[in-house]
């Protein structure tokens, strides 16, 4: 299997797909399910599952050998998928609690992850119709709508005020440790893989994520930051590895504009 070189063109055909999956979500997200989501889940997973089968149905004719991880399929063996040197990982809906509050701020994300590290990924916002994606080969970019894309950085500049993204439905007891050393912060939150977005937009200096995750939910995520110039790094100082482990779960980490923040935040709770 030859490996998938990132071009243009397979660029301009990911932002299609995250699209038209978007374009699915939407149709379930502005029914009327406020009463029934109290019942039963059937709406999310009713997107969740149109999403994935959207994804997985258009990656499998842009390229149609290469493997597909996705947390609607994570069932693969491990003894199958540790073989695999490049593969898609995809989370179709990121962000089921802020879908189910309807706030917006949920997500779709497809990775390509290459030797256990992703070489590209793609974040959609369906609400607002905006992508933020990040490659190895041209760096990170957003776009809103169809308007001109506009290349991403992340802010090196030193605050005295440090802004740290945090999770809007996931809180952690050893944030409120790290908030606590820290000194003078700014908090903001955010659903989903939109924390990564906006460290790599320059709109927030730290993402610390101290509870459980899934590979799925910061793979996108990580090639964006990563290639805006920033840094994701575990709590014992390694960077960020997939597809090392039976259950997909990550270590916690810390993502930041400059690795000495991410090193400083992860020296302050360790």
């Amino acid at each position: 299997m030859e490996d998938i070189q990132i071009t243009s063109e397979l660029i301009e055909q990911l932002i299609e797909i995250s699209k038209d999956a978007g374009k699915a979500i939407m149709e379930v997200y502005n029914s009327n399910f406020g009463h029934q989501i109290k019942e039963d889940l059937s709406p999310l997973t009713k997107a969740d599952t149109l999403s994935n089968n959207i994804i997985c149905e258009k990656l499998k004719v842009i390229t149609p050998d290469m493997p597909i991880l996705s947390e609607e399929n994570s069932d693969i063996p491990f003894n199958i998928r540790s073989s695999w040197e490049q593969y898609w990982l995809i989370d179709p809906l990121d962000g089921t609690k802020e879908f189910i509050k309807k706030n917006g701020e949920f997500t779709v994300n497809i990775a390509l992850i290459e030797n256990n590290t992703p070489i590209f990924g793609i974040i959609h916002l369906p609400v607002t119709n905006e992508t933020y994606w990040g490659s190895s080969t041209k760096g990170s970019f957003y776009i809103k709508g169809n308007n001109h894309k506009t290349k991403l950085c992340v802010e090196n500049k030193i605050r005295s005020q440090v802004r740290i993204v945090a999770s809007r439905s996931h809180p952690s007891k050893m944030l409120d440790t790290l908030l606590e050393e820290i000194g003078e912060y700014k908090i903001i939150t955010k659903g989903s893989s939109l924390k990564f977005c906006l460290i790599a937009k320059g709109q927030a200096d730290i993402y610390p994520r101290l509870g459980p995750t899934s590979e799925w939910d910061i793979a996108a995520g990580h090639a964006i930051v990563k290639f805006a110039g920033g840094s994701l790094l575990t709590i014992d100082r390694k960077s960020m590895q997939y597809n090392l482990t039976e259950n997909n779960l990550n270590p916690y980490f810390v993502v930041a504009s400059r690795e000495d923040l991410a090193l400083n935040a992860i020296s302050l709770i360790t």
